[in-house]
C-alpha cells in the first residue's frame, strides 16, 4: 500500500474510532443495529436529546462513514452503514494478531534466557 493511501485508510479509521469513542453515538448505533432506517424523531424518543443534538451527533458518524442518510419524503432516514465498522473490526483484529506474535517472540527470548542465537 502506498503511503498516501495507508495515510488515508489510518485518518478515515482515527474518524471512525474518533466517532465511536462517545456514548451518545454508541447508543445511537445500538438503536440502528436493528437493520431499520429511523428518523431523527424516532431516535430521539424516550431520551433527553434534542433533535438539534442528535443531528450534531449523526453528522459525526456520517462523516466518519458509519451511518448513512437517505431522505424519504420531508423525512431523513439514517442507516448503519456495516462496512465502516466492518474495517474497524478488521483493522483491531490485525493490531491484536500483531501485538500477540510480538508478545510471543518477547516469551521465546525471556525464556531463552536472553541469549542470541
Amino acid at each position: 500500500m502506498s503511503n498516501t493511501r495507508h495515510s488515508q485508510a489510518l485518518k478515515r479509521r482515527a474518524s471512525i474510532f474518533a466517532a465511536l469513542g462517545d456514548q451518545t453515538r454508541l447508543t445511537v448505533l445500538a438503536r440502528l443495529s436493528a437493520g431499520e432506517a429511523q428518523s431523527i424523531a424516532r431516535l430521539t424518543a424516550g431520551s433527553r436529546l434534542s433533535r438539534q443534538a442528535m443531528t450534531k451527533h449523526l453528522g459525526v458518524l456520517t462523516r466518519a462513514g458509519i451511518v448513512h442518510s437517505m431522505r424519504i419524503g420531508r423525512e431523513n432516514l439514517f442507516r448503519l452503514e456495516p462496512r465502516a465498522i466492518i474495517d474497524a473490526r478488521s483493522y483491531l483484529e490485525q493490531v491484536s494478531a500483531e501485538w500477540d506474535d510480538a508478545l510471543n517472540r518477547l516469551k521465546l527470548h525471556v525464556e531463552s534466557g536472553g541469549s542470541r542465537e
